[in-house]
């Protein structure tokens, strides 16, 4: 991916296919899958110490400016779900991610997304260099 630098770390969860999330056709509603990308951004910051929490005791907002999904394969009430998510390190002041969600029993991918967020300050003011704690995170996890 051009900008990136290559380098990655992943977070990985499971989850069921909930009855709420389904379409009449038993299918998981397509726009329920934002809320499973949104589910695994915040298992990603809790396991590696860049969580929404810390972010905003910093004076910085990360909003999703893009979101790209494709859907391969369905997902079921009753399945279970396997996500591995994916920070794609940039020098850019933003985070990328990268999904896959799997059929847990069968192994299968289903869907495979991007979403980008940037850092904005509180009066929303987009920033076009990375937070000096967000560059001390990346150091700390081994990104630089």
């Amino acid at each position: 991916m051009p900008g990136t630098t290559g380098k990655t770390i992943t977070s990985e969860h499971s989850l069921p296919v909930r009855f709420n999330e389904v379409d009449s056709m038993g299918i998981v509603w397509h726009g329920n899958y934002i809320q499973y990308l949104e589910d695994a951004r915040e298992k990603f910051g809790l396991k590696h110490n860049i969580d929404y929490l810390t972010i905003a005791s910093q004076g910085f907002q990360i909003p999703v400016v893009d979101i790209n999904i494709k859907y391969k394969k369905p997902l079921r009430y009753g399945d279970s779900v396997k996500v591995i998510s994916t920070f794609i390190d940039t020098q850019a002041a933003k985070i990328i991610f990268n999904y896959q969600l799997f059929h847990e029993a069968s192994g299968e991918l289903c869907t495979a997304a991007e979403t980008t967020q940037v850092f904005i300050n509180l009066k929303g003011e987009l920033q076009v260099v990375p937070p000096a704690f967000f560059i001390e995170w990346k150091r700390k996890v081994g990104l630089l």
